[in-house]
């Protein structure tokens, strides 16, 4: 059974991503950037769990704007398997020529979700940290 491999991305709105971004890399050490080039985290335990929607652990939810990306080794097995399973299936599929190719699922609650099969060489990246 195809199953979710990781965290992909996560993608959110700001008014100013250029120092949104410069904040996130200067006080938490992400490297946030509009390219290609992702930053790598350490290997670890990841947390995925669904909140009330008036939670308010994670902020207002009025100002939830998230989406959350899932790696998975193989992009046209799992979005059939989803299809059959009766979930909303995007039929676009986006391939990229860096990062890989891209799918997308709205899950119960109206939540796109995207789907990512990383290119090999994605894959093959040492992992690192960028530092000029």
């Amino acid at each position: 059974m195809e199953r979710v491999t990781g965290i992909g991305g996560v993608f959110f709105r700001a008014k100013d991503p250029a120092a949104l971004s410069e904040w996130y890399d200067k006080h938490l050490g992400i490297y946030l950037k509009d390219d290609d080039d992702p930053w790598w985290p350490d290997r670890g335990p990841t947390f995925i769990q669904p909140f009330r929607s008036a939670e308010e652990f994670f902020g207002m939810p009025e100002h939830q704007t998230s989406m959350l990306n899932f790696r998975v080794r193989d992009l046209d097995a799992m979005l059939a398997q989803l299809r059959e399973q009766g979930a909303d299936v995007d039929d676009h599929i986006s391939t990229t020529s860096g990062p890989g190719r891209y799918g997308w699922v709205t899950d119960p609650e109206g939540n796109r979700v995207e789907l990512w099969e990383p290119s090999p060489d994605m894959l093959e990246e040492p992992a690192r940290y960028k530092k000029d």
